[in-house]
């Protein structure tokens, strides 16, 4: 299981690398970024539903043994739109704080989802790094994310939604603890 700190490493790493990429102007949805119908910061309960609707995959869930507040689940699902792909979810307080959609693509599937997300968001440009190249998109604090590389002649893809409220008020609250703990040793230690 990734430790709790990994996650928020991973799901800052993930904003700040596409900080310089801007989109184009676009008058479409932009409040809440979302991707066959999974978006950032959505209740594990949602996720379930949605994962019953689509195919009656199970969400599997573990908590952290650092923090109980974390959980890392999982599922494989099955769609026409999706095909068939991984989830993995970091979640805080029951909240999605990072997911992503994973696995094999045929080139047309992974042109209809670029497509579904420029109609839905805008036109951005690709950035390209190496093999592995990627389009992004940042509204209100959440972030969605396609990055696809080809293995072996086949495109693999994944996409990943991140929710920075939920990521803020976990590393907001787990600061308080701290500080908090800290402070009741401190007192303790003065007592003796």
């Amino acid at each position: 299981m990734m430790p709790a700190v990994n996650a928020v490493v991973l799901a800052a790493l993930l904003l700040w690398s596409g900080a310089g990429v801007r989109p184009a102007k676009f008058a479409g949805d932009t409040t809440a970024l979302q991707f066959f119908g999974f978006r950032a910061g959505a209740r594990l309960q949602e996720l379930t539903s949605r994962l019953a609707a689509l195919d009656g995959g199970h969400l599997r869930c573990r908590r952290s043994k650092l923090d109980s507040v974390v959980a890392e689940c999982r599922a494989t699902l099955r769609s026409p739109g999706l095909g068939r792909v991984d989830l993995w979810v970091s979640a805080i307080d029951s909240s999605a704080g990072v997911m992503t959609l994973s696995g094999p693509v045929d080139f047309g599937r992974l042109d209809g989802w670029r497509e579904q997300l420029f109609q839905r968001y805008g036109r951005v440009s690709a950035r390209v790094q190496g093999t592995q190249s990627m389009l992004q998109w940042v509204r209100h604090g959440r972030m969605l994310r396609l990055t696809w590389r080809l293995e072996g002649g086949q495109p693999v893809a994944s996409v990943s939604l991140v929710d920075g409220h939920v990521l803020d008020d976990w590393a907001r609250s787990r600061s308080r603890s701290l500080r908090s703990d800290s402070s009741s040793v401190q007192s303790q230690s003065r007592t003796r």
